[in-house]
Formats: C-alpha cells, structure tokens, sequence
C-alpha cells in the first residue's frame, strides 16, 4: 500500500512559481520518515530543509510541479481561482503516484469538500484533507519541505539576475520595494501580474 503527502509554497506570492510536492512510498517505510522528526517546513530553517530533502528524497519517491507566474496569470484571466489552479497539480501527483491513500494540507476552507471532490475523480483513493496536515502527518511534513526547498531554489535563480526581491511575499517591504521600482511595462515573467498587489503597485 502506498501513502501520498501533498502540500504547496509559494501560494500567497507575488513572485515566483506555486510549487506543488508529492511524497510517496510503502506504507511500511513509513517509519522511515517518522525517524527524521519532521515538521511543517515554515518552521525549519533553510540549511536545516536542504539537509532533510535529501534525506526525504533518499527514503521516498517525490514528484514535484512547478505553476509559473505567467501559467498562474493565463489560468486567472480564464477565470480559474488559485485552488482550482492547484488542483490541477494535485490530481497529476496523485495520478502520477497511484496510492491507497493521500494524505493533504487542505486548500479548501471546508477539508470534507475536497476530500469527497478528491475521492470522486481518484475513486480507488482514500483522501484524508486537512488543515495544518503538516503539523499532524510526517508524509505531508515531507512534501511541505520538498515544496519549499522546490520554491527557494527558484527564487535563487531569479535573484541571480534581479538581485534583492526578498522573499517574493507581499508582506515583504523588499519585495514590495522591488515592484515599485520596476518600469511598468517591463514586467518580468516570475511577477504574477494578475495578483491585486501588482496591479495597485504598477497598475
């Protein structure tokens, strides 16, 4: 029987991909993951999820997909909200890795609504949503690292060239710094231009 954890970064971003990261393996390995003590990855540091992703990636099979900015901005202008935008990742991981059960950080404000959502497309899969998945579950814990290490990795390459965009998130005054300095119509692809903070910022 194999276990799949789902979980995302980047979601609230103005920058950057929605990185979407499935964990997957043998029920009985679980214990495996259990060992590394894992937990949600907003509360690890960085050096610590690099180190802990390769340990993941050693003991499990991960699948990861990548929602660029511009993806994110063509989808919304068709009128497709962020969770079906993420649903899209989710049901690919979850048919890439065929399991007994999935196990996910709920994207839906009611979690019963996405599991019985999930269930109907996936009928061989028993879905267990819930909020705050990556505190309760180490398979989730995993993919919510391997997301994170997945969505830091993208920032570096994009501040090779842009230097100082900070995080990416809204609440972040360097971030925000970044956008009021940019001429309007030479917005770079990672911006996710269809966000109602880039549109009151460079209008």
């Amino acid at each position: 029987m194999k276990i799949l954890g789902i979980d995302e970064a980047g979601r609230g971003s103005v920058l950057g991909p929605l990185v979407v990261s499935g964990v997957v393996l043998e029920q009985n390995r679980l214990k495996y993951l259990e060992r590394l003590g894992l937990k949600d990855s907003k509360k690890i540091s960085p050096q610590r999820r690099i180190a802990l992703s390769r340990k993941i990636e050693r003991i499990a099979e991960c699948h990861t997909i990548h929602i660029t900015a511009k993806d994110i901005d063509r989808l919304r202008s068709r009128d497709v909200n962020l969770n079906e935008i993420e649903k899209i990742a989710i049901n690919r991981i979850i048919r890439e890795s065929a399991p007994s059960t999935c196990f996910i950080d709920s994207i839906d404000i009611k979690p019963e609504r996405l599991t019985i959502e999930l269930e109907t497309i996936h009928p061989d899969v028993k879905v267990v949503a819930e909020h705050k998945a990556d505190d309760r579950y180490p398979i989730v814990s995993a993919a919510s690292i391997i997301a994170k290490v997945e969505r830091d990795r993208a920032i570096q390459e994009i501040k090779k060239k842009y230097k100082d965009i900070g995080s990416g998130y809204p609440s972040d005054p360097k971030t925000i710094k970044f956008l009021k300095n940019i001429p309007p119509g030479d917005l770079p692809d990672f911006i996710r231009r269809s966000w109602a903070t880039v549109e009151k910022i460079v209008g």
